[in-house]
């Protein structure tokens, strides 16, 4: 095991700390709520909803904040990219591969993840989301098989102002008037009663996200 357990090395989080923090710090005003429910140590999945392509930043900013260093997942062609790729290889990001034989095997990188002490962030739904309303759609079943199959805690947060930064479509940021990205920190989800049964534990995760998320705008979810 490392000796930073679910970290990357001193040099590469410094790098990442030192753009991403005050970046974050400059493009939005924090609303975080209840970051004390984030567990300090062990491994850990995140699942949020998915407003806006800044939102990982945003995220990444909060679950460093709260004593975590962020996991996050990302299509393998990125990898390929030089100097980047080589980047968020050393960051610890782990390599999605859609479409190929090798599907399955950032799920057997992330339970390797999980047993070092990481906390890993997902995005159930996969995409951002093209709900009208702005509000969770249907999410895949990745991190609930990964929690099934390890029994690693899973907390749901649910975040709003991201898309008001950048929404989908948009390429150029809307930094004026500077926006407030809100976030709320649910407490553990209960899958204790789903083994098995991915899809219904992916369910759970959605209901957990998306109830979280009505209180964080002060509104009533939508039935379905």
């Amino acid at each position: 095991m490392s000796r930073r357990p679910g970290r990357p090395s001193r040099f590469w989080e410094t790098v990442a700390v030192v753009i991403i923090k005050p970046l974050s710090l400059l493009l939005v005003k924090h609303d975080w709520r209840r970051i004390d429910r984030i567990p300090r140590t062990g491994g850990v999945i995140i699942v949020a909803n998915h407003l806006s392509w800044t939102d990982p930043v945003l995220l990444g900013h909060l679950l460093y904040a709260s004593g975590r260093w962020p996991v996050v997942l990302a299509k393998s062609g990125v990898f390929a990219v030089p100097v980047l790729g080589k980047v968020i290889a050393a960051l610890r990001t782990i390599p999605v591969y859609r479409g190929s034989a090798e599907a399955t095997r950032s799920l057997h990188d992330a339970e390797e993840r999980l047993a070092e002490g990481s906390s890993i962030l997902f995005y159930p739904e996969g995409t951002i989301t093209r709900d009208p309303g702005l509000w969770p759609m249907a999410g895949k079943t990745g991190a609930a098989r990964l929690a099934l199959a390890t029994g690693t805690p899973v907390i749901p947060i649910a975040h709003w102002g991201a898309q008001e930064l950048l929404p989908y479509g948009e390429k150029k940021p809307r930094l004026f008037p500077r926006k407030t990205f809100k976030a709320l920190v649910g407490e553990p989800v209960d899958l204790s009663g789903f083994e098995g049964r991915p899809a219904e534990a992916t369910a759970e995760i959605m209901r957990a996200v998306t109830l979280l998320l009505a209180e964080l705008r002060g509104e009533k979810a939508p039935d379905a």
